[in-house]
């Protein structure tokens, strides 16, 4: 007796392969669509790799007659070659000269206490402005050659920070005890231009970069951190900076930073 196969079971077959199919093609696009949220999602790194990146710190103030060419200076290594890899800097505007008739809008006494410690940690001689720190230690050769140092290649230890939304994580690497470690945040301006009403530069229209508009300490005893990112109202073009320090001494241990993405 022969058996036929019914030609009715073939188009079952058809189906269960297209459905396959359709699972598969499902399958691929739910992964696609993934890959694009991951690829859109504000993730940025900063690594500073293990050499040592400088920090240079400039202490000013809209009210004081001789900080704008120190200004004017600092904006100038926006285009170095070195920035962000060599050497970060910042500008602290302090609250010191707001006495003499101009409130610094980007002032603040958290950047005049920063400044103090220096000195009372015995980094700098003196409390002044235009005052410049670098790595560290009092940098007076500005007013003289106006152009940084070539930077020693030095091991520091890594840090590298996640930002991810409105979360960060950091951890800084090194071959020595990590209690009491701080790390810094600044998030920077660029491109500000205020035009000054009153005190020493009255009448005049100062462009400004790298003005720490935000600036956060956290503590650890682990070298990781895991933190709220810091935010700001600025809508225009920005960095953010972050800094290993240890105990009450300022002195930067590690740093690492960079652009962010515009708004």
């Amino acid at each position: 007796m022969s058996i036929k196969v019914s030609a009715n079971k073939w188009p079952f077959r058809d189906f269960l392969t297209a459905s396959w199919l359709m699972i598969l093609f499902l399958g691929a696009a739910w992964a696609i669509a993934g890959e694009e949220r991951d690829s859109s999602s504000s993730v940025m790194i900063f690594d500073s790799g293990t050499q040592q990146v400088n920090l240079l710190e400039l202490y000013s103030s809209q009210g004081c007659s001789s900080c704008p060419p120190a200004e004017q200076w600092i904006s100038l290594l926006k285009s170095d070659k070195r920035l962000w890899e060599e050497f970060i800097p910042l500008v602290f505007h302090v609250d010191y000269w707001d006495y003499l008739g101009w409130k610094d809008p980007y002032a603040s006494l958290r950047h005049s206490q920063r400044q103090r410690m220096y000195q009372l940690h015995g980094h700098t001689k003196a409390v002044y402005t235009p005052g410049f720190i670098l790595s560290g230690k009092e940098w007076t050769d500005w007013f003289r050659t106006r152009s940084l140092p070539e930077f020693p290649k030095e091991i520091a230890g890594q840090l590298t920070v996640k930002v991810s939304g409105d979360e960060l994580q950091a951890k800084f690497i090194r071959d020595k005890d990590n209690r009491g470690l701080v790390l810094n945040v600044a998030l920077l301006g660029f491109g500000i231009v205020t035009d000054v009403g009153q005190g020493e530069n009255k009448g005049m229209r100062l462009p400004q970069d790298f003005v720490v508009l935000e600036y956060k300490s956290f503590n650890s005893n682990s070298g990781m951190w895991n933190i709220p990112m810091p935010e700001t109202d600025f809508h225009g073009k920005s960095a953010a900076v972050f800094w290993v320090s240890q105990g009450s001494d300022p002195a930067p241990l590690q740093a690492t930073g960079g652009w962010l993405p515009v708004d």
